[in-house]
């Protein structure tokens, strides 16, 4: 599993959903998150979210009765993932500010 290399989109929508929000919710946390840099169209998203769903790092909540709204949360193996996947990218950063010697 330490092999295991997250796109941008992916990243975020998993920190995005260490609280329940549905679609459209994690569509602003992303940009907000990105400052406004990443936004996702509604096909990338939902697209992403069954590829999450089918690994396990996100699963769908119950809906309430009479809403259309479903609501989606990180699992125990999604937070484990961007766990490693913040400890590479923290090791990106240090390698980067030793070479160019930026503190």
């Amino acid at each position: 599993m330490e092999n295991i290399t997250l796109t941008e989109a992916y990243y975020y929508i998993l920190l995005s959903l260490f609280e329940p929000l549905h679609g459209y919710g994690i569509m602003q946390k992303v940009e907000t998150m990105s400052n406004g840099r990443l936004t996702l169209a509604a096909g990338t998203l939902y697209g992403a979210l069954t590829s999450l769903i089918d690994k396990e790092w996100i699963e769908a909540l119950p809906q309430e009765k009479g809403s259309r709204k479903k609501e989606y949360i990180i699992t125990a193996l999604g937070k484990e993932i961007a766990k490693i996947e913040l400890k590479r990218l923290e090791e990106l950063v240090a390698n980067g500010k030793k070479i160019m010697e930026v503190i």
